[in-house]
C-alpha cells in the first residue's frame, strides 16, 4: 500500500518527536556519577581530571573528523575523476615532490599537536599533589576493602548491594553497595591499590580514574571531587566469576559530615573488632 506524502511526512515526524522523547527522558533519568540508558558519550566530569580527559577527548574527535572527511572526499574524487571512462589514457607521472613532502609533514604535525597535550594530561593524572586523605582500596575475589590510615586506622569491606535476585531496590543495580567509600567535597583524595589475591582494577569513570589493584604491589591514583553526591565505578579488571558483582560507590559531603561520618565509623569498627575478638575468645574457650 503506497502511503501519500502527507502520511508519510507524518509518520517521519512522530518517528522525530519520539526519537526527542526518548533522548530527554534518558538525560532526565541520567544522575552525577553514574551510567544513564542509551548514553552515547562520557560521564559527567566530576574532577578536575575528568574534566581535562572529556577536553582532550572532545578536541581529539574534531581532528579524527576532519581527517576522515579530507580522506573521505579524496576517494570520491579520485573515483569521479580518475576512473578508466574518464581517463582513458592514464597520467605517467611517477612523483611530486612538494606533493611527497606535504604528506609527510602534516602527518607529523598532526601526531605532534596530539602528543603533547596527551603527555600533559598524563603527567597531570601521575603527578599526585599534596593529599588532604589517603584511602587503601584492597581487591579480593569478589569484594573491596577499604582502610582510612589518616583517620585512626579502621577499615571496613564493601560488598554489592543490589543484584538481578534482589527486585526491589532503590539503588542502582550492580553498583550500590552497603558500605560506601565517604570523602570530603573539594579535597585532595589520595588512593593507594594492592591486591589481596588476583588483579583487580579501581575504576571511577567520573573522576577520570584507573588503576589496577595487583597483589604484593601498591599502586596510586588521586582525585578531588568538586561536587556533593553519589559517585560509581566497577572492578574494571577481569578477576574471576564474579568480576561483575564488585562495583565502587563514592558518597562526596561536605567536610563536617565527614567528620561525623568518621567518628561513627571508628566506633562502628571498633565494636565489630571487639565482636570479632569475643567470638574468637569463645570458641577457644570451647
Amino acid at each position: 500500500m503506497k502511503m501519500s506524502k502527507s502520511q508519510m511526512g507524518r509518520r517521519l515526524l512522530g518517528c522525530a518527536v519520539a526519537g526527542v522523547a526518548l533522548f530527554a527522558s534518558s538525560a532526565a533519568f541520567a544522575e552525577l556519577g553514574q551510567p544513564a540508558p542509551w548514553e552515547w558519550k562520557l560521564q559527567q566530569a566530576g574532577s578536575p581530571v575528568m574534566e581535562s580527559i572529556e577536553t582532550f577527548h572532545n578536541w581529539l574527535l574534531v581532528i579524527i573528523t576532519v581527517i576522515s572527511l579530507f580522506v573521505l572526499g579524496l576517494l570520491i574524487t579520485v573515483v569521479v575523476r580518475f576512473n578508466a571512462r574518464a581517463n582513458p589514457t592514464p597520467s605517467r607521472t611517477t612523483h611530486h615532490a612538494l606533493l611527497e613532502v606535504a604528506w609527510t609533514l602534516i602527518p607529523v604535525a598532526i601526531l605532534l599537536g596530539i602528543a603533547i597535550p596527551s603527555f600533559k594530561l598524563l603527567f597531570f593524572q601521575l603527578d599526585l599533589p599534596k593529599a588532604d586523605l589517603t584511602i587503601k582500596a584492597t581487591g579480593k575475589q569478589w569484594y573491596w576493602t577499604y582502610t582510612y590510615p589518616d583517620n585512626g586506622k579502621f577499615e571496613f569491606d564493601s560488598l554489592l548491594a543490589c543484584d538481578e535476585a534482589r527486585t526491589k531496590c532503590n539503588a542502582p543495580r550492580l553498583l550500590s553497595v552497603d558500605n560506601e567509600i565517604v570523602v570530603p567535597v573539594n579535597k585532595v583524595v589520595r588512593v593507594q591499590t594492592t591486591g589481596a589475591d588476583v588483579i583487580h582494577s579501581f575504576a571511577v569513570p567520573a573522576f577520570g580514574i584507573k588503576i589496577d589493584a595487583i597483589p604484593g604491589r601498591l599502586n596510586e591514583t588521586w582525585f578531588k571531587a568538586e561536587k556533593v553526591g553519589m559517585y560509581y565505578g566497577q572492578c574494571s579488571e577481569l578477576c574471576g566469576k564474579d568480576h561483575a558483582y564488585m562495583p565502587i560507590a563514592v558518597r562526596v559531603v561536605e567536610d563536617k559530615d565527614f567528620t561525623a561520618w568518621v567518628e561513627a565509623a571508628k566506633k562502628k569498627y571498633a565494636a565489630a573488632k571487639d565482636s570479632t575478638y569475643a567470638s574468637a575468645a569463645t570458641g577457644a574457650a570451647r
